[in-house]
């Protein structure tokens, strides 16, 4: 079995007793973290390393945005994809050492506040972003699985009111277009749901804004797991750690882990 591990950690700096934490509680074989908010030379490269997480894969950049893959298993970067056209630090890609398995972190932009491309050159840039994701999918031919805050809940079930979040970004008809654009140009599988079937509830973000996230529950579901046909069929387990929202000054994401029999 591989365990692998997706959380947008909202500065791993500032939550890194959270990230050992999670090492320590559950020990994923590979963790993937987005939104790390420092330069690569600023990540916690050690304090990982001697949790047995040597192996490590950093795209950062000064305050904002950036993704790292740490693992206790050997990896070898492959890739660093620039979907937002600007140098963002959004995307690392790796190759699991001896495993036939390609994984991609993936920080896909917020988008903004107004679900509209003319007045909002954030929300546009998302869409794009989706766009050349799906164009890059359409020539993937290695088992591989995109992990990662794709900032888009898909489903009614992804949201807590599907009507009232219709025209909110992350859950606009647009949005979900574009990502269904995505899931089709490779026929990626959305892990998540092949164990959490819809419509059952399934969130992995609940907004700081809410006062008491876990009785109001107004969550979503923006971090995802997809994988490619041959290799989804060799996932054996998927959780999702909700209680992780509940622990001293959290990210306003959970973390999620599927099992591979790879």
């Amino acid at each position: 079995m591989l365990s692998v591990a997706t959380w947008n950690i909202n500065s791993v700096r500032l939550r890194l007793p959270l990230v050992q934490r999670y090492l320590a509680e559950h020990a994923p074989d590979i963790l993937c973290l987005q939104e790390i908010k420092c330069q690569e030379d600023q990540f916690p490269a050690q304090a990982l390393a001697e949790m047995g997480y040597e192996h490590q894969a950093i795209c950062g950049q000064k305050g904002y945005h950036g993704v790292a893959t740490v693992s206790r298993v050997p990896i070898r970067e492959i890739t660093r994809h620039d979907w937002q056209d600007n140098g963002e630090a959004r995307h690392v890609g790796i190759e699991v050492v001896g495993r036939d398995l390609f994984l991609e972190n993936v920080y896909v932009p917020a988008g903004g506040d107004v679900p509209d491309r003319e007045v909002n050159v954030k929300f546009g840039q998302k869409l794009d972003f989706l766009e050349r994701m799906a164009r890059w999918a359409d020539s993937v031919d290695k088992p591989t699985l995109i992990v990662g805050d794709f900032n888009v809940a898909p489903l009614e079930s992804d949201v807590w009111s599907h009507k009232q979040l219709l025209k909110v970004v992350s859950h606009t008809p647009i949005e979900v277009e574009a990502l269904d654009r995505f899931r089709h140009a490779h026929g990626w599988v959305d892990i998540g749901r092949e164990h959490v079937p819809h419509p059952e509830r399934y969130y992995s973000w609940w907004s700081y804004r809410s006062p008491d996230w876990k009785k109001n529950d107004r969550g979503r579901r923006l971090d995802h797991m997809w994988a490619s046909p041959a290799l989804a069929a060799q996932a054996r387990s998927h959780g999702v750690l909700e209680e992780a929202r509940n622990w001293e000054k959290p990210s306003d994401h959970v973390p999620l882990v599927t099992g591979f029999d790879v």
